[in-house]
């Protein structure tokens, strides 16, 4: 029998039944939800968001390795031994302070604690970690990472995980919300361009002085000379109210159809907007290797007396100004470059999409930043319930209260913000770069597509092993506008 705890050769048989009952039955329930929320996007022909799911499961299952690893290996872990000296730099609290204040406890802990203590689990746990204290104490040293300590680590990886995946959801849904919105724009700007006489249905035969376009009005004019500094600052406090207005909607939608479908006027732009969200997605919700880097040096520099988790409060919050002010200030260059080109027009106003706007010249620099946003924020509010639950609100490692609310609310203005001004900003101003996206076309296209592109490549490699010639029937091999025409109309 372990020292201070029972083992599972003297546990009660019912009690190891109904626990494993208990785990096996949530475990079931969130894999059937899962598989019944798989199952409806698929039904509703949803790819880009059923492949989101499954980059969710890829995280779960990833989370389950890593409590597996530090459950394995929590033994050998403990028994890692390290000097004092070592032991007592760079500490998150100040050990003195720690001392004459031991009777700060957890509420949800000192809960916990009280519960588990009836199985033995809290007795096994204080157990083990005196166990490998006794082990270093014996050679003179200390534990690399005590018991207790590796179990609290062990629960702030979940609760990161989930809070992150949670949050960015959140953001996409109410993203998404205000996106829909823009569905009346574009049911009225199909609206017009049916009703025109002409045999062009995106111009008609009336001239128009382009500065009395709504477009260039909004944001080109009244800044004159002053356009540099003050195109800046006007664009950074659009973000916060009107960030995309009708006027900036057809006009971009406009100049999106004559780059890129030019052959196809009745394109139905805000359905592309939406297959595009729902397939960034995907790549938002998932936590990528340098992310986690991230987590391991916040958790390196959380040193006591620097505050550091009140200073990296600051950094998705300025990130997030950032994107949002270079988004605006997009369109406002298109609006710029049409003001500079033209006196009057015929017609609609036609911008020209181009990623020299674009930081380094790459739209998907964007999507970045704010994948980076996001976890950062989530990273900050998943680390304040987990140390408000685990340690207690007067915990040393949560800081003074005037650290405290700053953090709470800057995470909540990142939160709205970035759901309700720069996500709909970026999902509609990427799309002025020089290329489109996969999105535009549909599902069933897509895969046609990558169809013929393995069909075209089985047969050149065959034609190529026959006769040596790789420039045999080229023509032949991709589809046709007409072949696309056919499958869109399915």
């Amino acid at each position: 029998m372990a020292e201070g705890g029972t083992t599972l050769e003297y546990t009660p048989t019912w009690v190891v039944a109904l626990v494993c009952s208990v785990i096996v039955i949530i475990s079931l329930a969130v894999e059937r939800f899962l598989h019944y929320i798989g199952k409806v996007l698929k039904k509703n022909n949803q790819k880009p968001l059923f492949e989101a799911l499954q980059k969710i499961k890829e995280e779960l299952m990833l989370l389950g390795f890593i409590s597996l690893l530090l459950t394995v290996f929590q033994g050998m872990i403990a028994k890692i031994c390290i000097s004092e000296e070592l032991a007592s730099k760079w500490l998150p609290c100040d050990k003195k302070a720690h001392k004459a204040a031991t009777k700060s406890t957890a509420h949800f802990e000192s809960f916990f604690s009280s519960f588990t203590s009836h199985h033995g689990a809290g007795r096994r746990l204080l157990a083990e970690s005196s166990a490998s204290s006794d082990y270093c104490a014996g050679k003179g040293k200390v534990p690399l990472l005590s018991i207790t300590a590796l179990h609290h680590l062990h629960i702030f990886i979940f609760v990161l995980a989930v809070v992150h995946v949670t949050f960015c959801a959140l953001t996409i849904l109410f993203g998404g919300a205000k996106i829909r919105k823009w569905k009346q724009w574009e049911d009225s700007a199909s609206k017009e361009e049916h009703n025109l006489a002409t045999g062009n249905p995106f111009s008609s035969t009336k001239y128009i002085q382009v500065q009395d376009h709504d477009f260039i009005k909004n944001r080109f004019q009244g800044l004159g000379k002053s356009y540099v500094l003050m195109g800046w600052l006007h664009s950074f406090f659009k973000q916060f109210y009107g960030s995309v207005t009708k006027s900036d909607y057809t006009t971009l939608r406009l100049g999106f159809i004559m780059t890129h479908c030019r052959g196809n006027p009745k394109f139905n732009f805000h359905k592309y907007l939406m297959r595009t969200l729902e397939a960034d997605f995907k790549k938002v919700v998932g936590i990528s290797w340098y992310l986690w880097l991230f987590v391991v040096i916040f958790l390196l520099i959380n040193i006591d007396g620097w505050h550091t988790y009140f200073w990296i409060a600051f950094f998705p919050f300025i990130l997030l100004l950032a994107v949002g002010t270079k988004l605006e200030h997009i369109i406002s260059q298109l609006a710029h470059e049409v003001a500079e080109k033209h006196i009057a027009i015929e017609g609609d106003l036609v911008v020209q999409p181009s990623d020299d706007h674009f930081w380094f010249n790459r739209p998907r620099i964007v999507l970045i930043l704010i994948h980076i946003i996001l976890f950062q924020n989530s990273f900050e509010l998943a680390f304040f319930f987990w140390i408000w639950v685990q340690y207690g609100f007067d915990s040393c490692i949560m800081g003074r209260v005037r650290f405290i609310i700053p953090r709470l609310v800057i995470g909540c203005f990142i939160q709205f913000i970035c759901s309700y001004s720069t996500l709909p900003l970026y999902v509609i101003v990427t799309q002025m770069g020089s290329s489109f996206k996969k999105a535009i076309f549909d599902e069933h296209i897509q895969d046609g597509l990558v169809g013929w592109a393995r069909m075209a490549k089985k047969k050149n490699t065959n034609k190529n092993a026959a006769d040596g010639s790789s420039k045999v029937g080229h023509k032949e091999e991709y589809p046709s506008v007409i072949q696309l025409q056919k499958l869109s109309n399915k």
